[in-house]
């Protein structure tokens, strides 16, 4: 809509951006450098972030850093996810029929480890997300998974990513104590800064192409704090502004611009 007007190539703040144009802050590469480490010792480890801070993002990227030739990637999103369909879902990627049973399911599981471990040569990550969704019966039956050989190794690194709840409200609690002490990484994504949030902008700018100098100093100060460091809410600003700036033909969007949005269509639409 307002692409050509602005000289883009692309849209900027879309859900499409591909992995390599994405912005990575410092929390974001320093909990990625700690996942990589859980991969390759094959750790257990655990992400949460507010909603709309990043974590679709952090996978991404995460999962484009791990060597093919080095990793197979496991990932599931399921906030219905029972034991049973647990197991299934991992077998399906992989490529083989699940059993009726969880616990044939899972010595199966088990058993195809091994086999990519020991002739293949690869590790495998899993990777959990809205994980603050599942059940008891479910992060219990991770317990018991990673209860391999007698508790001396663990066949698979996992990654359970969720909401901060998942770790406020869940985990942290005595009932999730047996769960709590086999995790060997505990990472969350904070919010934007407003250096970070500018940064957010100029990289979704340069990616959409054409100038990056389309928002003002005090534009991105109102951004920020109507946003709060929460990127979703970043994008959906900064759209509904180029959109505004369009139709009143004008090639800056200022901070009244940014309040006007903020007022009739942003605050009000939810």
């Amino acid at each position: 809509m307002y692409e050509s007007y602005f000289g883009m190539l692309k849209t900027p703040f879309s859900r499409n951006v591909p992995v390599e144009s994405l912005y990575e802050s410092s929390a974001m590469r320093e909990i990625i450098g700690r996942l990589t480490y859980v991969a390759d010792k094959q750790l257990f480890a655990v992400v949460t972030a507010d909603p709309g801070c990043g974590k679709s993002t952090l996978i991404r990227r995460f999962s484009e850093q791990l060597m093919q030739k080095d990793y197979i990637l496991l990932y599931l999103s399921d906030s219905k996810l029972t034991p049973r369909w647990f197991y299934k879902g991992l077998l399906d990627q992989l490529g083989v029929e699940a059993k009726f049973y969880r616990g044939d399911s899972k010595r199966l599981l088990q058993q195809q480890i091994e086999i990519i471990r020991g002739v293949q040569h690869k590790k495998v990550v899993c990777v959990l997300d809205e994980a603050h969704l599942l059940e008891k019966e479910t992060l219990e039956e991770f317990r018991f998974l990673l209860n391999y050989r007698f508790d001396s190794m663990s066949p698979m690194a996992l990654v359970l990513v969720g909401q901060t709840e998942l770790w406020d409200d869940r985990l942290k609690y005595q009932r999730y104590a047996a769960i709590r002490q086999r995790v060997d990484v505990y990472c969350t994504l904070p919010h934007l800064d407003r250096a970070e949030t500018e940064q957010y902008i100029l990289s979704h700018l340069r990616y959409a192409g054409g100038t990056q100098d389309l928002f003002t100093d005090k534009a991105v100060d109102v951004i920020c704090s109507a946003a709060t460091g929460i990127p979703r809410m970043v994008n959906r600003i900064c759209d509904k502004s180029l959109i505004y700036a369009f139709q009143k033909q004008k090639r800056l969007v200022d901070d009244h611009m940014v309040e006007y949005v903020l007022e009739h269509e942003i605050l009000t639409a939810k």
